[in-house]
């Protein structure tokens, strides 16, 4: 069995993918990589003993700019992501028996299958990209629906038309290129027959909020053995557990002071901080020793020696607070970042900020919600449903796709 998996995205996408690498490679399969070529993403399939094959430009290099992209930008990394795929893909997924697309709109991936004759998955870590009734998809470049407009599915449909704009040209030039007739929507066309929905049943449940065909897995999570750094282990035993703060792959450009304000709201409460730096590159202008600024380190092993996590409210680190069964802070920036800060609070296992700009006092007030007693006995409550197995059983029913006699 060889799988060819891509995405072109942030760490989000990224290393759920080398989760999945992992439990194929466990199983038998050779696996292929596509991905863009940032350091820290051929570093996770290095852990799984996978070469990555680059895609695209550096994801890092488009999304952590200190200023955000223009709607021109987005149309002409769309363009050059479509022809990325049908340069790069052919060749790497050349005697391979099936494709599996994730990231920012994977346009040209299905192509290159039909084109090979191979099998395509689409998959997704949250479901708030598929069209639905229940809820307005997020903001995207182009024409913009007008203000008045509350029929979620005319919003849809509105939104199919703003990706034909951005995808569609590229992709039929690029079907052209290699003998295949046009495509008239490209979401339809990207989504296939049935999308697999990488995410845990009990923080992600989907009945009803998409008419589409759904196979639920279970988040990909990777296992990280990495010891934690002496001096981050040193800090963390020297008091009451702290406080970790990290916005990921966020540039966080909606906060001004960030690192000041999250440093802040911690000491509100007489808590000390670890302050991931990331990509909005938290670092506070202040020498106290109550706080301490980390790097990539292994949050399996962190968040259940701190008293709460405060993050922007991706897939992966939403899943992995749950599981370590502590309370977390959502200060969600985009897409589906509101949707996991809204579950989060249904749940009663951490607390939604209320938009995506803190200050003190506001961060302040949702930390309280989730430094609460009841919040953490909550929190432990849940960790022990939600699963870890999510992909050992996407492998499984990967490989269930190869030809009988292949």
């Amino acid at each position: 069995m060889r799988v060819l998996l891509t995405a072109w995205g942030s760490r989000g996408d990224l290393e759920p993918l080398a989760a999945l690498a992992r439990r194929l490679r466990e199983l038998g399969a050779e696996v292929r990589v596509c991905a863009p070529p940032d350091e820290e993403f051929a570093g996770l399939f290095d852990r799984v003993g996978v070469s990555v094959v680059p895609l695209g430009p550096s994801t890092r290099s488009i999304a952590a700019g200190l200023k955000a992209p223009t709607p021109d930008a987005a149309f002409r990394l769309a363009s050059e992501l479509v022809a990325a795929r049908f340069e790069t893909l052919p060749a790497v997924a050349e005697g391979c028996d099936v494709i599996l697309a994730t990231g920012l709109m994977p346009a040209g991936a299905r192509s290159v299958a039909e084109k090979l004759g191979i099998g395509y998955v689409l998959a997704t870590f949250h479901v708030f990209g598929l069209p639905s009734r229940h809820f307005a998809p997020a903001a995207r470049p182009g024409k913009q629906s007008p203000d008045d407009e509350t029929d979620n599915r005319v919003l849809w449909r509105q939104d199919a038309e703003r990706v034909n704009a951005l995808y569609l040209e590229p992709l039929n030039q690029g079907r052209a290129r290699i003998g295949l007739p046009p495509v008239a929507d490209v979401r339809d066309h990207v989504l296939g027959d049935a999308v697999w929905l990488a995410a845990d049943p009990v923080l992600a449940p989907w009945k009803d909020l998409t008419d589409l065909d759904i196979v639920q897995t279970g988040a990909w999570i990777l296992p990280d053995a990495r010891p934690l750094p002496s001096e981050l282990q040193a800090f963390i035993d020297s008091g009451e557990p702290p406080v970790y703060v990290g916005f990921g792959s966020m540039a966080m450009r909606t906060a001004t002071d960030l690192g000041q304000v999250v440093l802040d709201a911690c000491r509100a409460h007489g808590r000390r901080a670890i302050l991931s730096r990331g990509w909005a590159d938290l670092s506070p202008a202040d020498d106290a020793d109550d706080f301490m600024v980390v790097g990539d380190v292994n949050h399996q092993a962190l968040f259940p020696l701190v008293a709460a996590v405060v993050h922007h409210g991706g897939a992966g680190t939403t899943t992995t607070a749950a599981v370590a069964g502590t309370p977390q802070v959502i200060v969600p920036q985009i897409v589906d970042q509101p949707h996991w800060a809204r579950r989060v609070s249904e749940l009663g296992i951490g607390a939604a900020h209320d938009g995506p700009a803190p200050d003190t006092e506001s961060l302040a007030t949702a930390l309280g919600i989730a430094l609460a007693p009841e919040t953490r006995s909550r929190a432990i409550e849940l960790a022990g449903q939600v699963r870890t197995d999510g992909a050992l059983i996407a492998a499984r029913r990967l490989i269930g796709l190869r030809p009988a006699g292949a």
